[in-house]
């Protein structure tokens, strides 16, 4: 009996060494004498892919031409097999039972760079490379509507939108994870199938999986955007539509997880997706000699990161979480968060606080990294043991933030995702005092909603809470709080109708605010914007002349 045990093991060791492969990025030179052309983009494009290049006037160019398939064919000819392709960066990767693939490829005039990205023996990971999931106790909140996710939403204040029946409809946003464990049977995710908001899934590191028989992560990530249980949890997105794609190896750390997450990103832009969020980030490998240094996170650097990039040139709105890793010995931001234009998200608790393991920027460089920060310290979301309850991460802030941004969108559909993106900087609360920890800070929806279009939201001119004199303004501004007593500190800020942020204060609680340095250049109309911790009110007032 003990020697047909061993017997066993042998043949399973035996037959998975034989089948154990290693995995190779062959990059191109060039995309000449391709088969495909820019003036027939339906191709190799969707008309949803082509329609949001055209309405963000961006161009189609020659990144978006497949590979040449001769190269291809070329390397294919060898004792290989196709993985996927990248046309953005313009290689492919491979794998094979060869040990060094470098040795057998011909000195070919097309090949530009042969790079081992996962070798065929591996150690299943030491690391866990997602935060430990907990169930935290829910305390003493309101619970009326959003249950525990009444602090992520109104930090953000997300029902300015949702009031406005802005959920997410028509924005069609890609979930790039590690799996989506039980999304097609939790009731959290009842009304994305009952709705059709599910559009598909891809498994790029498995095709032949069942994606919902995978890792949990993915799945929580995807209830702060689109769950929907009334008094329990309403995600920031709860009516958007998902693209469910899993890019991410779990058992182990390898560059070819940046490959696979090129070729997701590449499949969503293709698909026409609106929105990118990514859970996911690389610095450290399981192969020591390929891990990222700080020098690499300048922005423009790591292959995913240059993906990112161009994911967002294409017209996509691109979020990354900005990593867990303050409290290890790296510290700083991951990849792909610190692409110029990806929006990395750090984390805060619901006091505004930055989160204890939030990674801290700036770029390599000294770009502003993470560029703004919500929710991803107890934050309410599905637990994979069928539980409403709240996890850490920057893994769940940047859902969060991506799924409110997508009901920003919604509202205002003719903007493009820089603008999106540039109005969710502007309308943070530290956003004429970044720091490394939660960058411009916590964007707010009204104020963001000011900034693309001052005029179409509601302002205050006998209000509720606060009355502003005189109107027209002279040389000062007095602020009356009419409402019950205010502890926290106002946060006032006055913009430009382009919405340009033009000053800002922060005084002291108090009933009475007398503004007296007023800007000497500002004339005619403005509006002040006045945040009290609780609550935010706007006001149009008219500046006259000196």
């Amino acid at each position: 009996m003990k020697y047909s045990i061993l017997f066993i093991v042998f043949f399973f060791v035996y037959v998975f060494q034989i089948k154990a492969q290693n995995y190779y990025w062959i990059a191109f030179t060039d995309k000449n004498n391709t088969n495909y052309s820019l003036d027939n983009a339906g191709e190799y494009l969707s008309e949803r892919a082509i329609e949001r290049r055209e309405r963000q006037n961006i161009a189609i160019d020659s990144l978006d031409l497949p590979v040449n398939s001769w190269y291809v064919d070329s390397v294919l000819s060898l004792d290989v097999e196709f993985v996927h392709a990248s046309k953005w960066l313009n290689g492919i990767t491979v794998k094979t039972d060869v040990d060094s693939l470098d040795k057998i490829i011909p000195d070919w005039y097309f090949v530009k760079e042969i790079q081992l990205t996962k070798p065929a023996l591996t150690n299943k990971s030491s690391s866990n490379k997602f935060t430990v999931e907990r169930e935290f106790d829910n305390g003493v909140i309101d619970t009326s509507l959003y249950g525990g996710s009444v602090h992520q939403v109104s930090m953000l204040e997300g029902q300015f939108l949702h009031q406005q029946n802005f959920k997410g409809q028509g924005i069609q946003i890609a979930v790039l994870d590690g799996g989506f464990l039980n999304v097609n049977s939790y009731s959290a995710f009842d009304s994305l199938w009952i709705n059709n908001q599910i559009l598909g899934t891809k498994d790029i590191v498995n095709p032949n999986s069942d994606i919902y028989t995978t890792h949990y992560h993915g799945m929580s990530v995807l209830s702060c955007m689109g769950g929907n249980i009334p008094g329990e949890l309403i995600g920031t997105a709860p009516k958007a539509s998902y693209w469910l794609i899993r890019s991410e190896d779990v058992f182990s750390e390898y560059m070819v997880e940046e490959d696979h997450w090129v070729n997701a990103a590449e499949f969503a832009d293709s698909a026409g997706v609106d929105i990118i969020n990514s859970s996911l980030g690389y610095y450290e490998f399981d192969d020591s000699t390929t891990n990222h240094t700080y020098a690499d996170m300048d922005g423009n650097t790591t292959r995913v990161t240059r993906a990112a990039n161009i994911a967002a040139s294409r017209g996509i709105l691109v979020f990354a979480s900005a990593g867990n890793e303050r409290d290890d010995s790296w510290q700083r931001i991951i990849a792909p968060s610190d692409g110029d234009l990806v929006v990395g998200v750090g984390a805060v608790d619901k006091e505004l606080n930055p989160a204890y393991f939030t990674s801290a920027g700036p770029a390599f460089g000294g770009a502003i990294k993470p560029n703004v920060s919500a929710m991803g310290y107890h934050t309410t979301l599905q637990l994979s043991n069928g539980n409403i309850g709240m996890s850490n991460g920057t893994s769940f802030s940047s859902p969060v933030l991506a799924g409110m941004a997508a009901c920003l969108w919604q509202r205002y559909p003719d903007k493009t995702a820089a603008e999106i993106k540039t109005a969710l900087e502007k309308s943070a609360h530290m956003y004429l005092t970044p720091d490394s920890l939660v960058g411009y800070g916590v964007p707010n929806m009204r104020t963001a909603s000011e900034i693309l279009d001052p005029l179409s939201v509601q302002l205050y001119e006998n209000n509720q809470k606060w009355q502003v004199y005189p109107n027209p303004v002279g040389k000062r501004i007095v602020i009356q709080y009419v409402g019950n007593t205010i502890q926290k500190e106002i946060n006032i800020e006055m913009y430009s109708l382009a919405g340009q942020l033009i000053q800002q204060w922060i005084k002291p609680a108090s009933p009475t605010i007398v503004l007296t340095q007023i800007p000497v250049f500002v004339t005619g109309m403005f509006l002040l914007r006045i945040n009290d911790g609780q609550n935010s009110e706007t006001f149009k007032l008219t500046k006259s002349n000196w």
